[in-house]
Formats: structure tokens, C-alpha cells, sequence
């Protein structure tokens, strides 16, 4: 008698790690999902009788499905308006793996971003190793590379990750409490208050994805950020219209959504460094905003 766990409660178990695991390597929570739609109908076709470790075998299946994702990724980004950012998530201790290593729960933007920088060989190695625990000989068969060329590409994203990490991270209280800070100085029009919260290497990033106005061009400074934020602010509430901004939780940090009329309009995250915001995230996209208004609206818009 077979008292192998059916095909569908051991896709079930390993789906949080394989929507994690495709988040990451893509930045975006739509094709995730797609990815791991398309590895379920590929395990549905699969001889499951005959695998001697299913959950290797659903991982590689969608690291292949991710990297073949990436190809046309990478084309379209390259004709995106403005900068890129990845798509924000407001339940990231679903996408963190079981395994506990150093960067399990870290879905920061400032992470994702420095994966999107690595070739998507790096990428994949390094988030099988490093975040997933993945040994490197499964790795090696996963990428149809030798074990020590695995190895190798994991060390040059583990050293671009490093060079890219904060020093001196904040909590999160040090980092709801900056926030605040700098959203008050915003709606008081406090120029050299807001500069005075940011790094002298400060940048801001806008994402309205050609749909909705935004810089098309990070912004590099902390004055240039200051004039920048505050006169968009200045102009919205010359309108007439009223700006609003409420606490929430984003790929496991502190946010904030702006709402502009009573509608989400944006959300803003920081990255924090020795007490300072170092990076400003500004995602209007209207297409990667879907799960975080599908979230307000699953808890009563709390």
C-alpha cells in the first residue's frame, strides 16, 4: 500500500516556499503566483510515484520556470518608464522559507533590488543557498552547472548583497518612528527638516510605471529629495485635494499608504542606515498595488 502523501497535499506544503522562492527571483507577486500555478500543472503531469524527493524536484522545476520568466522580464524592463520597483506584498512571513537563515525573512526592497542587479544565474544560486538552504549539489543539478560554478555564483551575489546591506539596520519602531518623521516634515513644508533625516547619499526612487505621474529619474540628495517631496505635497493640497498617510506593514517592514481623496493612491517605504534614511520608495503603479488593496479589503480596510 502507497503511504506517499497525496499529490496534492505535498504540492500544498511546499507552495509558500516555491512562491517565496519565485517572489524573489522576479520582484513581482503576480508572476510568482503564475509560476507556481504552471509548476503545480507540471506536477500534476509528472510520475510523482517515481521521485525520491519531491519538494527538490517542485524547487527546480520553479527556478527553471523563473528563469525562463526572467528572459522577457528583463526585455520589458528595459523599455519601462521611469524606475522599477518590485511589487509590494503585505504578507511576507508567507513568503519566508521554513529554513532560518540569515536573510530569511528580508523582503526588502533594498534586497530585491540588488538581486535584480545579478544575472539571473546568481540570482538563483545565491536565493537557493543562502535564503533557502538549498545544498549546493542539488543547486548544481537545479542549474545544469557544475557544483563549483554554482558555488562561485553565489559568492558574487553574497559580496554584491553585503556591499548593498545597511550598516547599522534600524528596528522597527527606529524605523515606523523615522516615517513619521519624514511624512511630518512633508505636510508642514519643513525643507530643512525633511533633509535633515536623510543621508547624504539619498536616493529616491518613483515607480508610477508610465500609468500614473512620477520622477523619471531616481532622485539623488537629500535637498534635492526634500524640494522634490514636499512640493509634490505643496501642489496636491493647492488642488484642493487631501493627502492622507496610514501606518501599514510591507514585505515585513514598516510603509505607509498614501491616499489621496480617500483612495490609495501610492505606497511609501524607507530604507534606514546608522539612524538615517538612505533610500524613499514610491510605488503608484496601479498594476502593483492590486494586493495591497485587495489586503485593505479583506480586513475591513484597517
Amino acid at each position: 500500500m502507497d503511504s506517499s502523501p497525496p499529490l496534492s497535499a505535498t504540492f500544498t506544503a511546499a507552495r509558500p516556499r516555491l512562491l517565496g522562492l519565485a517572489y524573489r527571483m522576479l520582484g513581482s507577486r503576480t508572476d510568482a503566483e503564475d509560476i507556481v500555478q504552471d509548476t503545480w500543472l507540471r506536477w500534476q503531469g509528472a510520475d510523482t510515484q517515481a521521485l525520491r524527493t519531491p519538494d527538490a524536484w517542485l524547487t527546480t522545476v520553479a527556478t527553471r520556470l523563473c528563469l525562463d520568466r526572467l528572459k522577457s522580464a528583463q526585455a520589458q524592463r528595459e523599455v519601462y518608464v521611469g524606475p522599477w520597483l518590485p511589487e509590494p506584498v503585505p504578507d511576507a512571513e508567507y513568503l519566508s522559507p521554513e529554513a532560518a537563515t540569515a536573510l530569511a525573512d528580508d523582503l526588502s526592497f533594498a534586497l530585491l533590488l540588488t538581486l535584480e542587479r545579478l544575472s539571473p544565474a546568481e540570482r538563483a544560486a545565491f536565493l537557493l543557498h543562502d535564503v533557502f538552504d538549498t545544498p549546493f549539489p542539488e543547486i548544481a543539478r537545479t542549474l545544469q552547472r557544475s557544483e563549483a560554478a554554482c558555488r562561485q555564483l553565489a559568492s558574487r551575489a553574497r559580496k554584491a548583497v553585503r556591499q548593498d546591506q545597511p550598516k547599522q539596520p534600524a528596528s522597527n519602531e527606529q524605523h515606523l518612528a523615522l516615517l513619521q518623521r519624514f511624512v511630518g516634515a512633508i505636510s508642514s513644508g519643513d525643507v530643512a527638516g525633511l533633509t535633515a533625516l536623510l543621508s547624504e547619499d539619498a536616493v529616491a526612487f518613483g515607480d508610477g510605471g508610465g500609468v500614473r505621474l512620477s520622477a523619471l529619474r531616481p532622485i539623488m540628495g537629500p535637498e534635492k529629495i526634500a524640494r522634490f517631496e514636499i512640493g509634490v505635497a505643496r501642489k496636491v493640497m493647492d488642488r484642493g485635494s487631501s493627502l492622507e498617510f496610514r501606518p501599514t506593514v510591507l514585505n515585513g517592514r514598516p510603509a505607509l499608504l498614501v491616499q489621496l481623496n480617500g483612495e490609495l493612491d501610492q505606497i511609501l517605504s524607507i530604507d534606514v542606515s546608522e539612524g538615517l534614511i538612505r533610500r524613499v520608495y514610491s510605488v503608484r503603479n496601479p498594476e502593483k498595488l492590486h494586493a495591497v488593496v485587495s489586503s485593505r479589503s479583506s480586513d475591513g480596510g484597517r
